[in-house]
């Protein structure tokens, strides 16, 4: 019989992997993989404030979260840089400060490795409220503007004209890259939080033949990752979080050489 903290590591994964991997899918269609790892870098900051003033480890990550992409949605709007440069200065700006604060803390002390590969171990009821009640508020967000985001994504400008507010639309899909970030610190970690976004939405991209398609095969591709990952660290005393990663890239690799026999056939 699985042992407690297994089966909520389990569930904790799998929570974070059904919620990351459709939204995932937005984050490979419109080139924001590296603002996704900038928004995750932003969440150590975060980490280190709510410590220090004595908020919540969740809420205070997501309003960094959430003042990150506000912020970076104003910069790009009005800033003098492009966005990849921006986000070049950002994201490793970001990382340091969160470990120098973290370092700095009076009284207190942060687990670095566990804020940047997480510790989904460690997790508990409270966790997965978050995780679901999290979770549950993006899908819900997700399928009811997934209609306007798949336009605009698309062509924005046609979009446009067909009236769907898209700035409006892009900030949405912001908070809630932001929202999902925060919900997956505690698994993944700062700096794997972009890879769970990415590998199972690029892994899905290779098989699935409609935007609906490509968000449930990310979505069973994340979930698949998580169960092998656990597995394997459970079998072998690997750390999770980064065996997790593992595993979905691995599934990304077969999946390549899948297609690419497919296409010899």
């Amino acid at each position: 019989m699985l042992d407690t903290f297994i089966l909520y590591a389990l569930a904790a994964g799998v929570g974070v992997a059904l919620v990351a991997a459709p939204l995932g899918c937005f984050v490979v269609w419109r080139g924001l993989a590296f603002f996704g790892d900038a928004l995750a870098h932003s969440a150590l900051l975060g980490l280190a404030f709510g410590i220090a003033l004595g908020v919540a480890p969740g809420a205070a990550v997501l309003a960094f979260a959430v003042l990150f992409a506000l912020a970076l949605a104003g910069l790009e709007r009005f800033g003098p840089l492009a966005s990849d440069t921006l986000l070049g200065i950002l994201a490793p700006s970001l990382l340091a400060a969160g470990m120098i604060a973290a370092t700095l803390l009076p009284g207190a002390r942060v687990d670095l490795l566990g804020a940047l590969f997480g510790d989904v171990l460690a997790v508990g009821p409270v966790d997965l409220a978050w995780i679901y009640g999290g979770g549950l508020v993006v899908l819900a967000s997700l399928a009811w503007l997934w209609r306007p985001l798949i336009a605009a994504t698309a062509d924005a400008d046609v979009a446009a004209v067909e009236g769907i507010a898209v700035g409006r639309l892009n900030l949405a899909l912001l908070l809630l890259l932001a929202l999902t970030v925060a919900l997956a610190v505690k698994v993944v970690g700062v700096l794997l939080i972009g890879a769970l976004l990415v590998i199972p939405a690029a892994t899905a991209r290779s098989l699935a033949r409609s935007p609906e398609g490509m968000a449930g095969t990310a979505a069973a591709t994340g979930v698949l990752a998580v169960v092998l990952g656990l597995a394997a660290s459970f079998a072998w005393d690997l750390p999770a979080g980064p065996a997790i990663v593992l595993a979905a890239a691995l599934l990304f690799a077969f999946s390549l050489a899948a297609s690419g026999r497919a296409q010899a056939a």
